[in-house]
């Protein structure tokens, strides 16, 4: 099982369709998850014939509405993944959010796919694979550019690539 995940797009449609199609046609992605900023912007991935699971930022007005879940645990191949826009818990959090510090030292979860910050990175943190795919921005402050990543469940690897070059930027199995 193939997983796209995308994160803090910022209404950048066209990066997030250019990755989505990258990881659908090339990689042969089966689902894809965006981690919030924004939560409207999922709806150019309803042009993909894939499962789409989304949350919302901590700054969106999505957020502070109860029925939407901030943050998610899922299972795939017998791997429970944490969902959520922070690794952290948040000032905006509502009082039923997980909280992600907790769930990630108590090794509730195999993996965590985390965005906000817009750095990517791949780190095993005690046991549990965290993993931020970036943003989708045309340009950042920080200096990265736009990324995306791919996680492997039967290969078992995490990748994150740079937009424009589609090269593979990081890697690491788990």
């Amino acid at each position: 099982m193939k997983i796209g995940i995308f994160s803090d797009s910022h209404g950048n449609l066209k990066n997030l369709e250019r990755a989505a199609k990258y990881l659908f046609e090339n990689e042969k992605a089966q689902i894809l998850v965006h981690l919030g900023d924004d939560y409207d912007d999922t709806k150019i991935l309803e042009k993909f014939p894939l499962r789409v699971i989304k949350v919302p930022g901590v700054f969106s007005s999505y957020y502070q509405d109860p029925a939407i879940p901030n943050r998610l645990i899922e299972t795939f191949k017998g791997k429970k993944v944490l969902i959520s826009h922070t690794e952290t818990s948040h000032k905006n959090n509502l009082a039923k959010d997980l909280k992600p510090e907790e769930v990630i030292a108590k090794r509730e979860v195999d993996l965590a796919f985390v965005g906000h910050t817009h750095i990517p990175k791949i780190e095993d943190r005690e046991g549990v694979l965290i993993l931020n795919p970036g943003h989708l921005k045309k340009e950042d402050k920080k200096g990265y550019s736009p990324s995306f990543s791919l996680v492997d469940f039967d290969e078992k690897i995490a990748k994150i690539f740079d937009l424009e070059r589609k090269t593979i930027i990081e890697e690491k199995a788990f």
